[in-house]
């Protein structure tokens, strides 16, 4: 039997779907800490993007500074936090080393959604009288949020496909099969949660889509 067929084997078998340890209880385990990260970087990132990109200071310089942590592999940073005191603080260095992988994309993309809104529309709101709070919230951030929703499915289908470091640190989620399988030096069971992984990042990246396809025609940035 091959390796693939194996694989099937083990997806297609009731008893790895339940318990503890079964496929639907870490998924949904997977699910909570990216839907954690994910809130998280949105709390951190958006709201510095887009006050900096109101304000057209400083968003170069923010985004440059983001954009580094993409050159530190997110495993090394979680190594890191697991040896510093932070370690000693459950799923925290997990959490903390997601958030920071989560960010760039989420400050970029506002950003330059912000930066991009067209001028002359925000010169005629101000000729109007709105303030900066009203330009911000009625004008700039409706036109920039197709990029904003850009940022947030980028970092949603990176922090699923990412969040299997987890089970490195003793925590949850998918990752947890694939490392139970390296343990049992069981080539289906990796192959099968690897499988897990791509397909749950996939419907991720399906379900923002959709999402989008179905939203109001100033959401998705076409206007109709």
């Amino acid at each position: 039997m091959n390796t693939l067929s194996a694989a099937w084997d083990w997806l297609t078998s009731a008893a790895n779907w339940s318990g503890d340890n079964g496929v639907w209880n870490r998924l949904g385990e997977h699910l909570f800490l990216t839907a954690v990260c994910l809130g998280l970087s949105c709390l951190i990132a958006l709201p510095v993007a887009l006050v900096l990109g109101h304000l057209g200071k400083g968003g170069a310089l923010a985004v440059n500074i983001s954009n580094i942590g993409r050159a530190v592999p997110t495993f090394a940073v979680l190594v890191l936090l697991l040896l510093s005191p932070i370690g000693r603080y459950g799923s925290w260095p997990t959490i903390i080393a997601l958030v920071l992988f989560a960010v760039p994309p989420l400050l970029t993309n506002a950003y330059v959604g912000m930066r991009g809104v067209d001028q002359d529309v925000v010169r005629a709101a101000r000729g109007m009288g709105m303030t900066g709070r009203q330009m911000l919230f009625g004008v700039e951030i409706p036109l920039a949020l197709p990029l904003i929703l850009t940022g947030v499915r980028i970092a949603a289908v990176q922090l699923v496909a990412t969040a299997t470091i987890a089970a490195l640190a003793g925590g949850g989620g998918l990752g947890r099969i694939i490392t139970a399988g390296f343990n049992l030096a069981s080539t289906p069971q990796v192959v099968a949660g690897a499988v897990l992984v791509a397909v749950f990042a996939l419907l991720v990246e399906g379900l923002f889509e959709l999402g989008q396809r179905l939203a109001p025609g100033w959401v998705r940035g076409s206007g109709g």
